[in-house]
């Protein structure tokens, strides 16, 4: 659809086969456009022609024509339609001024046949006129979105509103930290100073020194390997504890499996083979079944047809015998056989037939038996599949959890033959660095001891210092997105509230537009016997199925005034045909204006309105001119005369 842009330039329109248009050629101006001449000269056509252009399917075709065509021109833009008959019906194509044309034709292709002037005309339901465009289950639908969007935002701003809560123990927890960590390197800096200071005078002495250092440095990454051997066996012993669970929960569970000897393929073949039984079983009881129809079908026929006028001929000739006999024949119980041709009492026939319908019933159960049987099978069948195929994964898992637990149980036995190795390293080494307890050493050895104690304290104290920076932080990035989830959820409030009032407003707005324009119309046109015509807005219930909803109506009202001066309210159909065809009118300029239809089409059509008096004709057409672009009108050449020189006059189509 083209942008709503003003018309801004001379509008050119050339039809051909439209309406009853042969071919022509038309200008018009921006502003207010009048066609005139007398009645059959192809206003309405010409009318119709730029409805199709603009994108309406409300134009006709011309009776003697299989195709038709209209260009409209305006501000270095064409659009075009064509339309042609096919399979008695009028296909339109091109590329036309909008894509849509439903606001067009409801509230400015105000022909005689509009629906907002006609809804007027004929009382029918004017809020469902007004509503008609507006998607409601769209709306419905933007709403729910909303919504559950809305209901997201509130569970991610009460997460962040925890974390948030969160931040201060752990503010607490990091500062706690780093106060133990300065007090802890604190405490190893005067170690270190104490250690720096002990300085023997004799080479003897320093070498003493040096190898007492290189002892406890030694202890010290003893001490390491093993925190680090016993790390992993423990970690080891736990994935060997969850894969004996493992295992011992898929070893209940395979106990649980039937451990039936049963085959589903000797069920196969056993459903096979009471499936072959089945199927002549059903060839047994389609043969009875046809067997049984065919003797009811001759038993009501009483068995074989005689001639009957050869047996009339033989009664003739007789002395009044045969028609004795035919009295008997006639009150006998016997019927001629089919099969025999003798004459069989028909008591008979009828047992032999219950005996075979109780065949066929038989053949029934034990067809209904074997296909219980036939479904009982197949779904065991089913269940002995799905039973094996468990079987076999909780096997395969088994076996694998059965080589991983070997992998590990050998990887354990390493660790705890290192760690017992690791364990005899580290007496040892406690061992000889006691030997360096004596008097002269005694402080040196002590301090050693303490400082690799806290060297390894601050580099626990450290890694819990920083895990909890980590979460400060990644709880300070999350908390960072509360405005913009703030401000979201904002936004979508008032999207909400725009959404859920949109119908009122619409709503609210068309009466206020009717009924503000009605009251300046009225006065402009004084038509002096109506004091007022406004509609109300108004609840009513009404029964959806078996529910009572709420619903709005519109309800015109007329209230006029008597001679003497009493007002007394009147309905539209005491309205003159100028005064409903006025109403009508303005309904469809409130609907125009509500639905901004001025931003969808610049056009405005008005045609049928010889029902008013010229000079009014003037005035509404003045008071249109002020909310349209395009104003084109077709009047009788007596009800144009009123009208203004200045608009655009348009004499031949």
């Amino acid at each position: 659809m083209s942008s709503p842009e003003s018309v801004s330039s001379a509008i050119t329109v050339a039809a051909e086969n439209i309406g009853g248009i042969d071919s022509t050629e038309v200008t018009l101006e921006p502003g207010v456009n009048v066609l005139t001449g007398r009645n059959a000269t192809n206003r309405t056509s010409f009318l119709q022609t730029i409805m199709a252009a603009l994108g309406s399917r409300r134009s006709s075709l011309k009776g003697d024509a299989d195709a038709g065509s209209v260009e409209l021109s305006f501000d270095d833009e064409q659009y075009t339609r064509y339309l042609e008959r096919r399979n008695g019906e009028v296909v339109f194509d091109g590329d036309p001024y909008l894509d849509d044309p439903e606001l067009a034709d409801l509230f400015a292709f105000l022909l005689e046949s509009n629906e907002a002037r006609r809804a007027v005309r004929a009382g029918d339901d004017l809020r469902e006129l007004i509503m008609r465009p507006i998607d409601t289950d769209e709306i419905e639908a933007e709403i729910n979105r909303l919504e559950t969007e809305k209901r997201d935002l509130d569970q991610r701003l009460e997460e962040l509103s925890r974390l948030d809560a969160e931040l201060p123990d752990l503010e607490e927890d990091r500062v706690a930290l780093e106060d133990e960590i300065e007090t802890t390197t604190e405490r190893i800096d005067e170690l270190e100073a104490e250690l720096d200071e002990f300085d023997l005078d004799v080479e003897a002495s320093r070498e003493r020194k040096e190898e007492i250092e290189s002892a406890f440095a030694d202890l010290q990454e003893a001490r390491t390997e093993l925190e680090s051997i016993e790390y992993d066996l423990e970690t080891e012993r736990e994935s060997y504890a969850e894969l004996e669970r493992e295992r011992d929960e898929l070893e209940t569970d395979l106990e649980e499996v039937d451990d039936t000897q049963e085959s589903p393929e000797r069920l196969e073949g056993r459903v096979q083979e009471l499936r072959s039984r089945k199927r002549s079983l059903d060839t047994t009881v389609s043969e009875l079944q046809s067997v049984i129809r065919f003797n009811e079908e001759r038993l009501e026929d009483d068995g074989f047809e005689f001639d009957l006028e050869e047996s009339a001929e033989q009664s003739d000739d007789g002395d009044g015998d045969g028609d004795i006999t035919e009295q008997l024949l006639g009150d006998s119980s016997d019927v001629i056989c089919w099969t025999c041709g003798s004459q069989v009492d028909r008591e008979r026939i009828e047992s032999t037939l219950d005996r075979l319908r109780s065949l066929r019933q038989e053949k029934l159960d034990e067809r209904s038996d074997l296909q219980e049987q036939i479904d009982d099978l197949s779904t065991r069948r089913k269940e002995l599949r799905q039973q094996t195929q468990k079987r076999s994964r909780i096997e395969t898992r088994l076996e694998a959890i059965a080589d991983e637990l070997e992998r590990r149980e050998q990887r354990i036995e390493e660790l705890e033959a290192d760690l017992e190795d690791q364990q005899k390293r580290v007496d040892e080494l406690e061992s000889d660095a006691e030997t360096f307890e004596d008097a002269e050493y005694g402080d040196v050895i002590e301090a050693h001891r303490d400082l690799n104690r806290l060297e390894l304290d601050l580099e626990d104290l450290e890694e819990e210092r920083d895990e909890v920076q980590d979460r400060i932080d990644e709880i300070e990035a999350k908390i960072e997105e509360r405005s913009e989830v703030e401000d979201r959820r904002e936004t979508i409030e008032d999207e909400l509230t725009d959404l859920r009032t949109r119908v009122d407003r619409i709503e609210a707005n068309a009466v206020d537009a009717f009924n503000d324009h009605m009251e300046s119309i009225l006065s402009i046109l004084e038509y002096r016997n109506i004091d007022r015509i406004w509609i109300e807005r108004r609840e009513k219930t009404v029964r959806e199925g078996r529910r009572k909803v709420s619903r709005t109506a519109f309800d015109l009202h007329i209230v006029r005034t008597t001679e003497d001066g009493r007002t007394y309210e009147d309905t539209v159909d005491h309205l003159s045909e100028s005064e409903r065809e006025v109403t009508g009118l303005v309904f469809a300029l409130a609907g125009y204006l509500v639905h901004d239809v001025y931003e969808v089409v610049p056009f405005m059509l008005l045609d049928s309105l010889e029902a008013i008096d010229s000079n009014r004709i003037a005035d509404l057409v003045e008071y249109f001119e002020e909310y349209v672009d395009c104003l084109v009108v077709a009047l009788l050449r007596e009800d144009a005369e009123a009208l203004s020189e200045s608009y655009a006059y348009v004499e031949e189509i």
